[in-house]
Order: C-alpha cells, then sequence, then structure tokens
C-alpha cells in the first residue's frame, strides 16, 4: 500500500498545482491516448513452504492503464497508476501511481514535474547505482521493478553532453513481502515502523545530478546523490512482544558512474559507486562484457555470451546478496515476427559456494498478447547470506500473459 506518511497532499500539492496553471496556457493539440496492459500472474513453487503461514502457490492480477496528452509545442502530461490484486500475500495488494508528471519543454532545457521514474545502469544482471526511485520488492525479486518518486527534474542537453538535476523532496520506503508470501526471510519486515537516521524522516529532501554524454562508441555517466539511502539496514527488534526485522534507512552521500562501449560484436560494460554513510563506507562496482554473434547459421537469430562480476568490499556485511559474485548469461533474440526472446542467467558467489539460475522467455502470441515465462532456482545456500539462505526453498516459475490495450 501507499504510505500514509509520504504521500501526504503536502508533498505533492505544490507540484500538482501546477498543473491547472500551466495547461489552460498550452496550445491544444488533442493529442490523447489511452493505453496499457492488465496481466495475469501465476507463481508456482516447486517446494512445501519454509515457513508457518505461507500458502505453496500464489495467483495475482495486476493493471497498469497509461494516459498521455500531448501539446502543439511538445509539452505533455502523463498519469501511469499501477495496482495488483494477490491470491495470497497482503502486501501485494498494492496500489502505486508510477508516473504522474507534467513536461515543459524550453530551449535548451526540459523540465518535469510531479511523480516519475528514472533508470540508471548498463550492465545485465546486478544495477548498483540506480537510486532514484525505491525499489517495488514484492514485485520482483530482482529489484528492478520501481515505486513512482516525487519529484522535480530539470534536464539541460547540449553538444557537451546532458546535465540532470533533481530535488526528491519525498522518500519512499521499500516494499517487502508479509507474513503470507513466500521469497521473505524467515523474520518479518515490520514495514510499518521504519526508522530514520534524520529527523526529518521521510519528509527529508533528498538531490542529485548527473552528466551523461554519448561517446563515438559508447556512453558515459557520472552523479552524486544525497540523502536517504534507498536500501535500508534491517535491525533485529521486539515490537510488542514480536520478533520482527525493522527497516533502518541512512543519510548517505553516494557518487558512482557507468560507462558502456562497443567493439564490434564486443560490448564493455561497468557500474560503480562509492557511498558515504555513518556506519561504513564503502566502494562497489559491476562490469563485464557481452559478445554477440549475429545471424548464426545464416539464420535471423542472434547469440549473446554475458560473463560480469560483482564487488562490493563490505563482504559479508554486504545488505545483498551480490558482494564477490560471478555472473554468466546467454542470450537468445530469435528476431521472428513474435519477438521471441530468452535470457539465461547463473550467478556463482565466490565467497560461500551459493548459485542462483534464472531463465527469462518471453513471446507474443497475439498482437496484443505476450506471454513471460521466468524460472529461478537456488542452491548450494550458505547461512551467512542471510537473504538467501532464507529463501533457500523458493524455487519458482512465474508465468505472466500480458493483454495490452
Amino acid at each position: 500500500m501507499l504510505s500514509a506518511e509520504c504521500w501526504k497532499m503536502k508533498h505533492i500539492l505544490p507540484l500538482l498545482f501546477l498543473l491547472p496553471i500551466y495547461m489552460p496556457c498550452l496550445p491544444s493539440a488533442n493529442a490523447h491516448e489511452l493505453n496499457g496492459n492488465m496481466s495475469l500472474e501465476a507463481r508456482l513453487f516447486t517446494n512445501s513452504p519454509l515457513y508457518p503461514g505461507q500458502d505453496h502457490h500464489n495467483f495475482s492480477i495486476a493493471i497498469t492503464p497509461e494516459y498521455y496528452h500531448e501539446w502543439n509545442e511538445g509539452h505533455s502530461f502523463t498519469f501511469v497508476p499501477f495496482v495488483r490484486l494477490d491470491s495470497v500475500d497482503s502486501e501485494r495488494n498494492h496500489l502505486d501511481i508510477r508516473e504522474m508528471n507534467l513536461l515543459l519543454l524550453g530551449d535548451p532545457w526540459e523540465l518535469r514535474l510531479g511523480i516519475s521514474k528514472f533508470f540508471w545502469g548498463v550492465t545485465e544482471f546486478v544495477h548498483l547505482i540506480d537510486i532514484i526511485n525505491q525499489t517495488d520488492l514484492v514485485e520482483d525479486i530482482r529489484g528492478e521493478e520501481k515505486l513512482g518518486q516525487p519529484m522535480v527534474h530539470l534536464s539541460v542537453p547540449g553538444d557537451w553532453g546532458v546535465l540532470d538535476l533533481f530535488g526528491l523532496p519525498c522518500f519512499r520506503e521499500r516494499t517487502f513481502p508479509g507474513t503470507d508470501g513466500r521469497l521473505r526471510t524467515g523474520i518479518i519486515v515490520e514495514t510499518d515502523k521504519p526508522v530514520y537516521e534524520s529527523g526529518a524522516e521521510e519528509n527529508h529532501f533528498d538531490f542529485a545530478l548527473r552528466y551523461s554524454r554519448v561517446l563515438d562508441s559508447g556512453d558515459i555517466g557520472i552523479y552524486y546523490f544525497r540523502g536517504t539511502g534507498r536500501e535500508p539496514l534491517l535491525i533485529p527488534s521486539n515490537i510488542l512482544g514480536r520478533q520482527v526485522l525493522q527497516p533502518y534507512y541512512q543519510q548517505i552521500d553516494q557518487a558512482g558512474m557507468d560507462l558502456q562501449m562497443v567493439r564490434g560484436n564486443w560490448l564493455w560494460k561497468l557500474e560503480a559507486l562509492y557511498q558515504d554513510n555513518e556506519n561504513k563506507s564503502y566502494f562497489a562496482t559491476t562490469g563485464g562484457i557481452e559478445y554477440t554473434f549475429f545471424g548464426i547459421k545464416d539464420s535471423m537469430m542472434d547469440l549473446g555470451f554475458i560473463t560480469e562480476f560483482v564487488y562490493d568490499n563490505r563482504d559479508d556485511a554486504a545488505t545483498t546478496s551480490f558482494e564477490n559474485d560471478l555472473l554468466l548469461g546467454l542470450r537468445l533474440a530469435v528476431n521472428d515476427g513474435p519477438g521471441t526472446e530468452l535470457l539465461l542467467g547463473l550467478s556463482h558467489d565466490l565467497n560461500n559456494g551459493g548459485d542462483i539460475l534464472q531463465i527469462e522467455a518471453s513471446r507474443r502470441l497475439a498482437d496484443n498478447i505476450k506471454v513471460f515465462l521466468e524460472v529461478w532456482g537456488f542452491f548450494n545456500t550458505d547461512h551467512d547470506d542471510f537473504y538467501l539462505y532464507s529463501i533457500r526453498d523458493d524455487d519458482f516459475v512465474r508465468l505472466q500473459v500480458f493483454y495490452y490495450f
């Protein structure tokens, strides 16, 4: 559900008040678009639940409508709500506004006001530097699904590159599976009782700036973020006689970069960050290469081989499962009419020996129907890896059918 504190109207109204001020002044092009998608999802787990209260499987339905309106001068308004209803986990029954913003175009700047989503990163399996939006963990254990973030975003492009400035007036708390949900920690994360380093709590004003530039054979970006860290520490606590994990959100200063270079069939990728916080400053990086065989055996198919490495100098104290891991992948693009794609990934923990198998496949069944299949397996998990050990019996198959309208 939406955080009641974060989504107080005092946070959003200053941004949305600008809509009725600007919209009547913009020459209308009547460019209204309404589309989106609805999906049915089944998550089938191969093993019995490890913790009391969990169910064996779960089913859900989600809908993501998208409204877009553009004026003659290129100014636009976007509204993208999201809702999911789950058969088992009440924490997956949630509503979010992924986007609701007004884009104003100037010369040479763009100003976006409202709720938006922005992605930073170039690597395939682990996205270290993607920090603007909070992770919607009940949606995807990869951390790739994000909550909408209230912001003021100014982008200034030029021949020298692009400068992006972000003002973030409201913090979003990370979502976690509930008592009945699978893919959760053994001790429940008490999302209703978060703790903040800042006295302003979720009202702390964060900011970020990023410079990016397209190069002759790739692109580069560097950024600085100051504010409430998106990844919480999970502190064992006793609340009303219950043992829980309490999310603790630190104030951080974080600088990072991403680099992507193309050389023939080779694609080189790198992400790196340095974070300073009250507990321990640390460095983390991920990078690797991808080599693609185009038109294998005189067909339309492309086959790519991926090798990436993740390092976090906090070692076992890291808040992520990827602190010293080798990741291997295989990507097949059939390049047929239905857009058939396959991604196979295997990660190996070089410290504790744990392995994760991931398979993704997608294909259109019709112009407006697409099926997505995902398989996850967890092997040789070590008790020192807190999260992976918690979900050691949660191997699962996820099937989603999307209808686009």
